[in-house]
């Protein structure tokens, strides 16, 4: 759970590709210095360019900083690259993208349409990090439905999993992060 008294993280990181994607892995010691081994919301200053972001864990109690295709243009972004950054964690989380098989659930679900707005951005962060940290369809959709079937019976978040475990499937193995 992030802290409510902001934390502010300075330093520099080397950006790092995983197959066509740039990230930027944060340093042990500006890792252990969140108040979260899972994803953390913060406004980020990278080489003079502030952002809206989530940190992200890497499932080896670390973090790591997704440089999409925007960020990575405006900051001229290349692997090898070092990267200064500030990062002041916030309680202010940015909505995410809810994929269309969750969406379309929800949108199924007439008996839930106060249910997930009400959710905070953090909580929806979690039902959809945890329907997308599969890669197997079968598993995928049946986490769907009983994400549906939970919050139907009240659940606000999807389960106990291990926030920390818990990074993108497309640059991870097993709940960590390639290397």
């Amino acid at each position: 759970m992030a802290s409510k008294n902001p934390v502010t993280v300075t330093g520099s990181a080397v950006v790092r590709a995983i197959d066509e994607r740039l990230i930027l892995p944060l340093p042990e010691e500006a890792s252990t210095a969140l108040p979260s081994r899972g994803q953390v919301a913060a406004t980020a200053v990278l080489d003079g360019h502030e952002v809206e972001l989530v940190i992200e864990p890497d499932g080896r109690m670390g973090h790591w900083l997704d440089l999409d295709e925007e960020l990575a243009a405006a900051l001229d972004a290349r692997e090898g690259q070092t990267i200064s950054f500030t990062l002041t964690t916030s309680s202010d989380w940015p909505e995410p993208e809810v994929p269309a098989d969750l969406a379309d659930a929800l949108e199924e679900a007439d008996d839930l349409a106060e249910t997930w707005p009400s959710l905070t951005p953090m909580a929806r962060w979690e039902w959809v990090r945890w329907i997308g940290s599969t890669r197997n369809e079968d598993t995928r959709a049946r986490r769907v439905e009983v994400s549906i079937d939970k919050l139907r019976n009240g659940s606000r978040r999807p389960c106990c999993f291990n926030l920390a475990a818990c990074t993108d499937p497309e640059l991870a193995r097993s709940g960590k992060l390639r290397d």
